[in-house]
């Protein structure tokens, strides 16, 4: 799109697998996953998510992980564009690309995708990504999974409130000056869907610290209380000064306050045709406050839309990733894999 070269990678089964299938061809279910960070950071192989590839390879589920534009300067709306197109690819266009026997794909894999039956998932900012597949995607997949997702409500002081002093696991505040280039207006800031971790030698005066500028933008906006600006793209006048005077009066919130940019809010798009969905989120969850996914259970279960809510006790963001999480989670691990299993196939 625009010269850029959006990418996802494809995991087969194995082959072994190929025996839970009674054809020659297999089509099997799929779930394309996105990645965390914030929307600001990352790529398809980011924060990989190999318990849960490992499990849908096992029981013959191709599994996907895609990139898309990162903010800024993307918005939402590229957000959005993008994982409507990776939907539209996998269900529309993928099974020709696994045909190929003569552009350098020749594995031989009897596995191709049931267009049928795709899931999302996302960890972070890639539970957002799931969601807006939910609303806008086609085919609409059948089953959602977002660990600690954003945007189960982005009416909020985390993302609307500026803050003077830490809030995110206890980490410095951070100085606007270094980080001038990510700020509106930019200035000739070149689009991207592939920004890769990187950090900092021990050897460095914050041992470890983030290397790529990308990795603390979301914190950046989150301390000026304008994350929704850059979502949005709306800077002038400032969405988020709109929003935040209206959290802090009395009575419902006005939903033509956010009219204009009513379909990047999940909160305002719930109903009774949203699939399945099983949520996951710590409860010290610093990064995506655990209120978000207790407000999308809340509207789901309203709509009538089958939703499963795991709080995990005292966890913070990005629990599943900490050392001896297989073993710690592991029931939540088998259970998030059966619900997607049963509603894929």
């Amino acid at each position: 799109v625009d010269g850029l070269h959006v990418l996802l990678d494809v995991y087969l089964p194995p082959d072994d697998v190929s025996q839970l299938y009674a054809q020659d061809v297999k089509h099997c279910p799929a779930v394309v996953y996105f990645h965390g960070g914030g929307l600001t950071v990352g790529n398809r192989r980011s924060w990989f998510p190999t318990w849960l590839k490992s499990r849908l390879s096992a029981r013959g589920i191709i599994f996907i992980s895609a990139d898309y534009r990162l903010l800024p300067p993307g918005t939402g709306y590229e957000v959005l564009s993008d994982v409507k197109d990776a939907i539209g690819f996998v269900a529309g266009s993928l099974n020709a690309q696994l045909d190929q026997r003569d552009a350098g794909l020749s594995f031989g894999s009897c596995f191709r995708v049931d267009p049928s039956a795709i899931g999302v998932a996302g960890t972070s900012a890639g539970g957002y990504c799931a969601y807006l597949c939910a609303i806008h995607a086609v085919p609409k997949p059948k089953a959602i999974l977002s660990l600690y997702g954003m945007g189960g409500d982005f009416l909020t002081h985390q993302y609307l409130t500026p803050k003077t002093e830490s809030f995110l696991r206890g980490r410095e505040m951070l100085d606007l000056a270094q980080y001038s280039e990510y700020m509106y207006p930019f200035n000739n800031l070149q689009s991207t869907s592939d920004s890769p971790l990187a950090y900092h030698p021990q050897s460095y005066h914050i041992p470890g610290y983030p290397a790529n500028p990308r990795m603390v933008l979301s914190r950046l906006y989150l301390q000026l209380g304008v994350a929704v600006d850059y979502i949005t793209g709306q800077h002038e006048p400032s969405l988020s000064t709109t929003l935040r005077e209206a959290i802090h009066t009395e009575g419902p919130f006005d939903e033509a306050l956010v009219a204009d940019h009513k379909i990047l809010f999940p909160q305002f798009n719930v109903t009774s045709d949203w699939p399945a969905t099983y949520l996951i989120h710590g409860t010290s969850d610093t990064a995506v406050l655990i209120r978000e996914s207790q407000n999308l259970h809340l509207l789901l279960k309203k709509a009538g839309v089958e939703v499963v809510f795991e709080e995990v006790p005292g966890q913070e963001h990005s629990f599943d990733y900490q050392p001896g999480a297989e073993l710690e989670y592991e029931g939540s691990f088998d259970a998030i894999v059966e619900f997607l299993y049963r509603h894929l196939t």
